[in-house]
């Protein structure tokens, strides 16, 4: 017979796991009949933070392995009433300007009236040692703040919001939060950051908008294109789109034809009938921005390139023989016949693509393109997309380089500084790694550049596309309006390099070569299938201790600064998100003393590599953008903040309610390392990853190491991803756009 549901009040005193896909989690608490001995708890907790008193329903159950413990149903949090509650839920972070020790000098003061105090008398805080009016002010405000942030709370967490989001919705709201929720549950996918279509229609679900309401098809809809859109599109196929739609909101396709009628006429979307790569006209439907950015990149791109203005006119007659002689004399090198006529290319048309993989003299292709042109006193700005690729094109060069983000000096909001009516000074602008740059991006560079100016982009076209909507490089070799070289020649310096050799043997569907070489390795991981162990759990055991104990042995390089693990995905025991559980675990462990915050599923602990999951315009000198890796320096839970170092040196303040912007990078996913380069890289290659392993992510893996490549796991993994091409191309029109017809 079932037990009974009861109620459990209880203060949460620390938690031992919590999935963040899921919401479930295991956590101790203390309650007031066990004094010192702590309860297991577990059920949907995500969002309770340490420190804070809550209410559990539930029901009681016995574990076979774990005993006695309480199986939560659902929770509200509630104010602490006694001194240890109330020392915990004031240190725990939750009001600015109070710590631990503060939390105690507070309530060994005032006792169980703390609260009271705080609320009616906030002046008597003051009372307190090492407290001052200052402080006071602080807690007084952050005190109001809570307040109305939890009222707003109650009401969200009865219409099935998470307290993570429902902080970012007061944020973006304020008192006009409950409102929006009730009666426009849709806006919030588009206007609060982690909130999807899917939250949002669970939301309007449980205010009462009925399933086949226009708005809610309308806002499938929009969501059906942005999903597109995140999976590499610039647009869907109409037929397309309306199947998915369909398929996503569950309702009849009659009904969402005429909602998407009413979008286009609303311009909430834009339709255009385009052309394919084979030539075939196709009915589209976009998204306004992702529209925009393809039709203004494809008009300055051709723009630049027949631009009546010269900015490098010396190279119009230039000794070409006294050029390369020159060149030789400065470098101690000679350009390959492929490579000179690159860098001709790059002078002397005002629009040029360079590809080419690894091996293949790219980069000192570069370095003569800047060297000819700074002889001839040019201004020459160097950009890449990642702060990573951006030192690393400074170092090949001697010059300064830039993210494009940082040349554009993107304002809050996302607009650039620099545009068409405000160009970069420039005589000529190098891209690196431009097989990365999205549409988006691409086409605010491009409007930034002068006319007459030259305008060079650098990548390797066989690596995986970029992140955002669109292939911009993979387009613009597609249109012959282009000028273009690829370099294909491997040099034989090259030849002895195990990454380059097997670069290209992957890119060419062969297998590669897994021993011989001193820089890339094979650790095979498959257990026999009667041991009872699971293959992915042992390659990621073997991926750890590969990182933290036998390539530091082996080859001196630091764990965290020098080696990257790159995982095909993100789930799944041997994925970018268990693989960094374990990594912190061996790398940065929890110990005494040491502060750490818990944010949903993580905990951050000053030391950890991290990353930033979204582009916040709002931070630093000129915004922190979705790739940026840094390691945490400071936390403090007075300040309810921490501070992260970023790669390009620079130190950006977190709250703790922005902690879901910020994930682990001891492991990321093949596709988020995208224009980096790392000393060693590792990569697990495991079954359980089967529909992500294809050629061109594993190739990518490879080429983003320096000095060393290690693959660990299973032959059949390998074989799988050597053998199965890419996915299909992406819904694109940018190469028609810049045909001379078009």
């Amino acid at each position: 017979m079932p037990q009974r549901e009861v109620v459990l009040e209880a203060v949460l005193e620390r938690i031992t796991f919590a999935n963040e896909d899921t919401g479930y989690t295991i956590a101790r608490v203390a309650t007031e009949r066990t004094g010192p001995d702590l309860l297991t708890v577990v059920g949907p907790l995500l969002g309770a933070q340490i420190g804070e008193s809550l209410r559990l329903r539930g029901r009681w159950a016995s574990h076979p392995k774990y005993g006695r413990q309480f199986q939560v149903h659902s929770f509200t949090t509630v104010l602490p009433a006694t001194v240890q509650g109330l020392r915990r839920y004031l240190g725990s972070g939750l009001i600015k300007g109070i710590g631990p020790m503060m939390a105690e000098r507070m309530v060994d003061h005032f006792g169980t009236d703390i609260l009271r105090i705080i609320e009616e008398e906030p002046a008597r805080l003051t009372e307190v040692y090492g407290l001052g009016p200052k402080r006071m002010r602080r807690i007084a405000d952050a005190w109001e703040e809570q307040k109305a942030i939890k009222e707003v709370m109650v009401f969200l967490a009865g219409v099935g919001v998470s307290t993570s989001l429902a902080v970012r919705i007061y944020k973006r709201y304020g008192d006009a939060s409950i409102d929006v929720v009730r009666h426009e549950p849709y806006r919030l996918a588009a206007d609060v950051w982690g909130i999807g279509f899917k939250t949002a229609d669970t939301i309007a679900q449980a205010v009462g908008i009925p399933h086949d309401s226009p708005e809610r098809i309308k806002a499938g809809v929009q969501y059906t294109l942005s999903q597109a859109a995140e999976a590499g599109h610039c647009y869907l196929p109409e037929p397309n789109l309306l199947t998915e739609a369909t398929k996503i909101l569950e309702v009849d396709h009659d009904l969402v034809g005429p909602c998407l009628d009413d979008l286009a006429a609303a311009e909430g979307v834009v339709r255009e009938t385009v052309h394919t790569a084979d030539g075939h006209q196709v009915p589209a439907v976009y998204l306004l921005p992702f529209h925009r950015a393809e039709r203004s990149l494809a008009a300055g791109l051709l723009g630049l390139l027949h631009s009546g203005a010269e900015r490098l006119p010396a190279f119009a007659e230039v000794d070409w023989e006294a050029a390369w002689g020159w060149l030789q004399r400065r470098t101690g090198q000679q350009l390959a016949d492929e490579q000179a006529e690159a860098v001709r290319l790059a002078l002397t048309r005002k629009v040029a693509v360079l590809t080419g993989g690894p091996g293949c003299g790219k980069s000192f292709t570069v370095r003569s393109v800047v060297e000819l042109a700074r002889a001839k006193k040019a201004t020459v700005l160097l950009v890449a997309p990642t702060g990573r690729a951006a030192k690393r094109l400074a170092e090949l060069t001697g010059h300064e380089a830039s993210t494009v983000h940082r040349l554009l000096e993107l304002q809050p909001g996302g607009d650039p500084a620099y545009d068409r009516d405000h160009p970069l000074d420039a005589d000529l602008v190098v891209v690196d790694e431009s097989s990365m740059m999205d549409v988006i991006l691409a086409n605010k560079l491009v409007k930034a550049v002068p006319p007459g100016a030259h305008l060079l982009l650098v990548g390797d076209v066989d690596q995986l596309p970029s992140v955002g909507a669109g292939e911009v490089l993979r387009d613009l070799l597609a249109a012959e309006a282009i000028p273009r070289v690829r370099l294909r020649k491997v040099f034989r310096q090259a030849q002895r390099s195990g990454i380059v050799v097997n670069a290209h043997k992957i890119n060419a569907g062969t297998s590669p070569a897994l021993t011989g070489f001193a820089d890339f390795f094979w650790f095979g991981c498959e257990p026999p299938e009667d041991s009872g162990l699971h293959p992915a759990e042992e390659t990621a055991k073997l991926v750890v201790d590969i990182v933290a104990r036998r390539i530091p042995a082996r080859f001196g390089l630091d764990p965290r600064r020098d080696v990257q693990v790159l995982a095909p995905m993100h789930r799944g025991p041997a994925g970018a998100g268990n693989l960094n559980v374990l990594l912190q675990e061996a790398l940065t462990p929890h110990r005494d003393g040491v502060p750490e915050r818990r944010y949903g599923g993580r905990v951050f602990r000053p030391g950890d590599k991290v990353t930033q999951l979204r582009n916040n315009y709002d931070k630093g000198k000129a915004g922190v953008f979705n790739g940026t890796v840094g390691v945490v320096t400071a936390l403090s839970s007075e300040e309810g903040a921490l501070t992260v170092r970023t790669d390009e040196d620079e130190l950006i303040d977190y709250d703790f309610a922005e902690l879901d912007e910020l994930a682990h990078a001891y492991a990321v996913t093949v596709h988020r390392s995208q224009g980096s380069e790392y000393p060693a890289v590792v990569i697990p290659l495991t079954t359980s990853a089967w529909t992500m392993l294809q050629r061109n992510l594993l190739y990518t893996a490879v080429t983003r190491a320096k000095k060393l490549v290690v693959l660990v796991g299973s032959r059949r993994a390998l074989a799988a991803a050597v053998r199965t091409p890419g996915a299909g191309r992406r819904h694109t029109a940018l190469a028609h756009r810049l045909h001379p017809t078009s």
